[in-house]
């Protein structure tokens, strides 16, 4: 079956994560926006939706290889991966990411003085998302596994203290939106992740982690908004019913 530009940009990087890679190529966000359709984003961003199309539908022709399928996971071992995988990759890069921007800010800010303001974004974003995980971690994460564990178990499931999933979730999402738009201005910033013709070892590395960081963040993301965040609001759907 042929990708039409009225399928949901999400819903399709969910069912094949290869699909991605397209997105990327046309600067596509497939993780904050992806609840747009094909045809609304290349409206949006004025391409030429025909090309889009075209790639999509000659990388889904090649076979699959190794590609993960997260969808098909249960959804409390997808929070664990999350965690275990993404928050901590978070956490271990801020970590060794900043000391290397105050040295290039030290050495190189006078003739390249964007370099503060990335390591100003990132110190937000750096901030924000350790602030963000705690949430998903002390408090949404843990009530999917309970929903999860009441599921398999047939046991009474009890409604959480915030209401529905959705409203942390919600949150969550926001939150996503402005870390997203915070790396989109690291990478116009960083000339879409190149140094200069000038910039040391030091440098390079500082940028290619950057680079690392935004596109763990976007799987990471793609995940939550695309794949968990929908089946957790389905499951607590499910179980309400059976109350």
């Amino acid at each position: 079956m042929k990708i039409q530009e009225d399928q949901i940009i999400g819903e399709l990087v969910a069912k094949d994560y290869r699909t991605a890679t397209v997105f990327k190529k046309y600067s596509i966000d497939f993780c904050c926006q992806g609840d747009r359709t094909i045809g609304d984003a290349c409206a949006s961003e004025q391409i030429d939706g025909s090309l889009v199309l075209s790639d999509l539908n000659t990388l889904l022709d090649a076979p699959s290889g190794n590609t993960i399928d997260y969808k098909s996971w249960p959804l409390d071992l997808l929070a664990d991966y999350i965690e275990k995988k993404h928050h901590r990759y978070v956490v271990e890069k801020t970590l060794e990411i900043q000391p290397y921007l105050n040295k290039i800010c030290s050495v190189h800010g006078g003739r390249h003085p964007e370099l503060f303001e990335i390591k100003e974004h990132f110190n937000a974003t750096a901030e924000a998302l350790a602030q963000h995980m705690k949430k998903e971690e002390y408090i949404l994460f843990p009530y999917v596994r309970q929903m999860v564990q009441a599921q398999q178990q047939n046991t009474k499931w009890e409604s959480a203290p915030f209401g529905s999933v959705q409203n942390p979730i919600e949150m969550m999402m926001e939150e996503h939106t402005t870390e997203g738009d915070r790396l989109r201005k690291i990478e116009t910033l960083s000339n879409n992740y190149t140094p200069p013709v000038d910039a040391c070892n030091t440098y390079g590395v500082a940028i290619a982690l950057l680079k690392e960081f935004e596109q763990d963040l976007h799987l990471h993301i793609h995940l939550e908004n695309n794949i968990l965040f929908p089946k957790a609001i389905a499951l607590e759907k499910e179980l309400s019913q059976k109350k």
